[in-house]
């Protein structure tokens, strides 16, 4: 999976000349925590965000009424409050790198770039999407975690039993626990009873299950 394959294609974007309250407000309406700003080429050059806006009022501005804060953010503009050195990213970038360097620089978004040009954007929740997805949290089946050793063939084994009963996976994930010689998996399973199942990879050595529910 692609960062293309999940980004917003054809953004709302602001422009640095904008001022901050037309910028407020773009984002109240669309329900946005991030806006792109773009030059007149289309060209990304900043970020506003909830948290660059909301900097704008300083902490001795805050008892003003609402209308003189009204007053300072139409005087502001958002070249002077948005994020400049922005982090990017191309369609093409793994869906996982994508998220790690969100995770890494603890960012909420990343433009997606083509040649200089601003071509979507990628947020945390779309990856929260993906991941529920990738979990198959919206389809039916029996969940099992078992924890077994990392050598090959592993994963391979732990599948050809389940389909040997007739099981049908919709998800399969791995990963690693404290004890770098166990992995854990996560099995959904469709088209076998849950007894079968338990039964099945009990049945197998180095293997234990830590977890099974139907979902």
């Amino acid at each position: 999976m692609l960062v293309k394959d999940q980004m917003t294609p054809n953004l709302i974007c602001g422009h640095p000349d904008m001022s901050v309250e037309e910028a407020q407000e773009i984002m109240r309406k669309n329900n946005f925590r991030h806006l792109p700003i773009v030059d007149k080429e289309k060209n990304l050059v900043g970020l506003a965000t909830q948290r660059s806006l909301a900097g704008t009022i300083q902490a001795d501005q805050r008892t003003l009424s609402q209308y003189e804060i009204k007053y300072l953010l139409a005087k502001v503009k958002v070249r002077d409050i948005m994020v400049k050195d922005v982090t990017t990213i191309s369609e093409d970038t793994a869906i996982e790198e994508a998220a790690r360097i969100m995770a890494d620089k603890k960012i909420g978004c990343l433009p997606v770039t083509r040649d200089g040009q601003l071509v979507g954007i990628i947020t945390d929740n779309d990856l929260f999407a993906v991941m529920v997805n990738l979990l198959g949290a919206r389809r039916a089946g029996t969940r099992v975690t078992v924890l077994h050793p990392d050598r090959p063939g592993e994963i391979a084994r732990l599948t050809k039993a389940i389909a040997d009963k007739g099981g049908n996976l919709s998800v399969a994930v791995t990963y690693p626990t404290a004890d770098p010689s166990i992995w854990s998996s996560i099995f959904k399973v469709t088209n076998v009873p849950e007894e079968t199942l338990v039964e099945t990879l009990k049945s197998l050595p180095d293997v234990r299950i830590k977890d099974v529910r139907k979902v």
